[in-house]
């Protein structure tokens, strides 16, 4: 039968190596855990979740913000989760933001710039990051000399094509044509007046009234920046541009579903397409410079053959 035996000290300096390890790993555990409270506010990777941290940490609701901001409830929520397709466009969503930002005391321009990033990750900027579709060193993906000399050749021949082409159109254009001339009315019909399109707005100083025909979300802002009115306004509804306000400009995505007026008068669209316009005067001033719409009744012209 073997025996053995065993080294009492050296069992007991095992043991307390053991000790000190577990102690050693438990204060590390605890340190940890104190530390990450602080370094809680870094967990926030996008704009909504900061923006909905710091309503939170200031005991605010969602009706608190819309009713500083003028903006939707379910826009406020659609932007805190990150969830822009539910948002009209990139416009209103960096404008949303910014409004969310400012009613906070946040720093808007860059929640603006980080937004942006967030936008073009997801995809839904205007202006997405660039992609590279080949590698430049792979030979395969560079075009071969005799291709580039081709596509030279194509080129200079569609320019000459060009060339020939103006110089026949100058050619017909030498000859000469009728003038048109006004659509003769009946005799006993006396001829209406031609609204002259080029004509100015009369009344430089008279009330701007814009009315919406549509639901579309303007800002109406002053020459210092200074925001004087910014909403989502549904057809039929109108705001009226203080006259004392230093020179009032507006932005807005959807120009075309706005009628504005100055004493009145209708003036000519800011916009006939879907298309963000900032930076446009609203004042009766700036908008007496713009045409008049056309009035109905009036005659049109057409050529005399």
């Amino acid at each position: 039968m073997t025996s053995f035996t065993i080294d009492f000290r050296k069992a007991n300096a095992i043991v307390a190596e053991i000790a000190r390890y577990k102690q050693f790993t438990g204060s590390l555990e605890s340190k940890v855990e104190e530390a990450a409270p602080e370094n809680a506010e870094f967990s926030f990777q996008t704009v909504g979740e900061r923006l909905k941290a710091e309503r939170e940490r200031r005991g605010w609701t969602m009706d608190d913000i819309a009713t500083r901001t003028r903006i939707p409830i379910r826009h406020l929520e659609s932007l805190e989760k990150s969830n822009f397709s539910k948002i009209p466009g990139t416009t209103y969503a960096l404008g949303f933001a910014r409004s969310y930002a400012r009613a906070m005391e946040m720093d808007e321009a860059k929640l603006g710039i980080d937004l942006r990033a967030e936008l073009a990750e997801a995809g839904q900027s205007s202006y997405p990051k660039p992609s590279q579709n080949y590698e430049p060193a792979d030979p395969s993906s560079v075009p071969s000399k005799m291709l580039a000399w081709t596509a030279a050749a194509i080129g200079v021949l569609v320019f000459a094509g060009y060339i020939i082409f103006r110089s026949f159109s100058i050619g017909a254009a030498d000859e000469p044509v009728e003038t048109p001339a006004l659509v003769q009315q009946s005799a006993a019909t006396p001829p209406a007046t031609i609204a002259d399109a080029s004509a100015p707005v009369a009344d430089a100083t008279g009330e701007v009234v814009i009315t919406a025909t549509g639901v579309v979300w303007i800002k109406i802002y002053d020459a210092d920046k200074k925001r004087l009115f910014e909403s989502e306004m549904k057809a039929g509804d109108k705001y009226t541009v203080p006259p004392e306000a230093n020179g009032p400009m507006i932005v807005t995505g959807r120009p075309a579903l706005l009628n504005i007026t100055v004493a009145g008068k209708a003036v000519a669209p800011l916009g006939t397409e879907e298309r963000t316009i900032a930076d446009v005067g609203v004042s009766a001033k700036a908008l007496a410079a713009r045409v008049t719409a056309p009035a109905a009744g009036t005659t049109e012209s057409a050529p005399t053959r």
